[in-house]
């Protein structure tokens, strides 16, 4: 009998032996309470979105995931401490469009994001929304180029600060036209839309984001979307793309890990927020937030951001942007 138990007791230590120890430690993770980071402040989509998801894995996985917000230079704090932590399933971090953009923006960061984080999966993504002041004669994307090129630099265009997607997607929308407008920076949404509205500003790209009761009351006028095609929650605005072949920005979250974490936990945390995407609850959280489910594989992910980082850096480089 112990000599059976012996032979059983080996067999089973092989067949872990033969999976490897990542697809092992997959097979008991998580077995504590998992750090999942966030580079921005408690409280907006990002915090969100990673706290929303977070309760879903730690229902279908029986430990927490404890979110922890460390904001500060565009996420980078927040990445970097990730970028330095073990690579074991145990730290996770929010990951989105931000991190192209900073790796153009901030070309000394003592991190690399491509070769020092793994992409996990994506959660959400939206595009930006293209939106005037009322009292600008255009009624379309194509009339708004032909009113900048009539009257060049006499436009001015607010963003939510330096380097941020509202900015960038002004500066991708002047480099692909050949166009030219003045950018104002602000910190933050609020204070550009009060601008915007009262008219000192009449340019404004911006998160879909609480944007429809300003589009109910006609305070401020869209004439697109910054995706390569249309946005099903706002399904009469056509996509810049249908007039500027090409152009396309993404506002997305998603989650990551540091680079050598085990791809067989990295595969079980992407199947469990997969399917937490299909979920009909988890869907219309994510549509109440202003986006859409972004189910991707990390393959996909990696290319999404190689492509992101190179369309950002050429960006960076041609309008002189600088983060502040």
């Amino acid at each position: 009998m112990h000599t059976r138990r012996a032979v059983l007791a080996s067999s089973a230590a092989c067949l872990v032996s033969m999976a490897g120890p990542g697809r092992a430690a997959a097979q008991d993770y998580p077995s504590r309470p998992v750090r999942w980071m966030v580079g921005f402040a408690a409280g907006g989509p990002v915090d969100i979105v990673a706290r929303f998801m977070g309760q879903h894995l730690a229902e279908k996985l029986g430990q927490p995931f404890v979110v922890e917000s460390r904001p500060g230079a565009g996420g980078n704090l927040a990445t970097q401490a990730v970028a330095g932590a073990a690579p074991d399933g145990y730290t996770l971090l929010s990951i989105g469009h931000f991190n192209a953009m900073n790796t153009a923006l901030y070309p000394k960061a003592p991190f690399n994001f491509i070769r020092d984080i793994a992409p996990i999966a994506g959660i959400s993504q939206a595009p930006n929304v293209l939106l005037v002041h009322p009292s600008l004669p255009v009624q379309s994307v194509a009339e708004l180029i032909a009113h900048m090129k009539a009257n060049p630099g006499k436009l001015s265009f607010g963003s939510s600060g330096n380097g941020t997607s509202s900015h960038l997607s002004g500066e991708l929308f002047m480099a692909r036209t050949g166009t030219a407008m003045q950018h104002v920076p602000y910190r933050g949404t609020g204070p550009v839309m009060i601008d915007l509205m009262s008219g000192q500003l009449q340019v404004y790209f911006t998160s879909t984001v609480g944007l429809l009761p300003h589009l109910q009351k006609g305070k401020v006028r869209a004439l697109g979307v910054t995706g390569a095609k249309r946005f099903a929650p706002l399904p009469d605005l056509p996509a810049i793309a249908e007039t500027v072949p090409g152009f396309e920005v993404l506002t997305w979250i998603g989650v990551g890990a540091p680079k050598a974490t085990p791809a067989a936990i990295v595969e079980r945390l992407n199947r469990e927020i997969n399917a937490g995407l299909a979920d009909q609850k988890i869907k219309a959280r994510l549509v109440d937030l202003g986006g859409t489910p972004d189910p991707a594989s990390p393959a996909q992910l990696t290319a999404r951001i190689a492509a992101e980082t190179e369309q950002w850096s050429k960006v960076v480089k041609a309008s002189g942007v600088a983060a502040k």
